[in-house]
């Protein structure tokens, strides 16, 4: 088997990440545990470096608080280190159930050519198993005001019988907690830097799909996404979806092709879902 490491990826939360890390830094199977402090501005980067040792690596991302380039840097190390090697990626808001668990998703990279394997996520009692990759007529109907949950339930999710063997082939999973092969990074050249906070999960699926490799759930592994729910600044919310919505459309352009009319709907499903945040923010407030 493959040596096995995790990249956590910590940003202005050095409480949650140490909890992960006392979690995890007994496991035998890690041979290397890396935090990606991501561009925090806080003071997590020195509390962090006061837990490092020969088992437990502390980089700084000084150049961008993205995701993926979070993600690129503690792949890159651990590559450059360990040579050929599986690597978790993680939130630092996960809880990890036992050692066992992250054993069983690196032997899964030696059935049926996987190359990215993710375990179930249990999101406050909801599961995510991965979903199906959109096409962009979807991803417009995900855009529209009151009605995109109903596309969204019809067309992001598979049916339960999907999930009745071990491992199920899913077009993309989740990005809060997953495991990939290294080889597969080097032949895509790694994540995609030009989105930030979303999408990262379906533009590695597209990457994935021009290679030989396939994407799996572990249906027989669960770990808890335990992120806290809180009620964001108005400010805040607007300012996510924003983000969210300039990753959805390069999405769509770079990786689904979208023609000039589809992204116009697009552009024209973003304006209007904006629109009614707005008011639903102004009504709150």
């Amino acid at each position: 088997m493959n040596k096995l490491a995790i990249v956590i990826v910590n940003y202005n939360d050095y409480e949650t990440t140490k909890i992960l890390l006392d979690n995890i830094k007994d496991y035998q199977c890690l041979t290397k545990i890396v935090v990606v402090d991501n561009h925090s501005t806080d003071h997590s980067y020195k509390h962090l470096k006061k837990l490092a040792n020969k088992k437990i690596v502390i980089l700084e991302n000084k150049k961008s608080k993205s995701y993926a380039s979070g993600l690129n840097l503690g792949a890159k190390y651990l590559i450059k280190e360990l040579g050929k090697c599986n690597i978790i990626f993680s939130n630092s808001d996960i809880i990890i159930k036992k050692e066992t668990d992250l054993v069983k998703l690196s032997k899964d990279t030696k059935k049926f050519n996987i190359g990215v394997v993710g375990p179930i996520i249990n999101e406050h009692g909801k599961l995510n198993r991965g979903w199906p990759l959109p096409n962009p007529k979807k991803e417009i109907l995900y855009n529209l005001p009151l009605i995109n949950r109903y596309f969204k339930k019809k067309y992001s999710s598979y049916q339960e019988s999907h999930y009745k063997e071990e491992l199920a082939i899913v077009g993309a999973v989740s990005g809060c907690f997953f495991l990939v092969n290294s080889e597969l990074l080097q032949e895509i050249n790694f994540f995609d830097e030009a989105t930030h906070l979303y999408y990262e999960e379906n533009i590695l699926a597209k990457k994935t799909e021009k290679t030989n490799y396939q994407i799996a759930v572990d249906t027989k592994v669960e770990v808890i996404h335990n992120h806290s729910v809180t009620i964001d600044k108005i400010e805040s919310k607007i300012s996510k979806y924003k983000i969210l919505k300039a990753s959805q459309r390069y999405f769509v352009k770079e990786y689904l092709k979208a023609n000039w009319i589809e992204m116009f709907f697009l552009w024209t499903t973003n304006k209007l879902s904006l629109i009614i945040l707005y008011i639903r923010c102004f009504i709150k407030k």
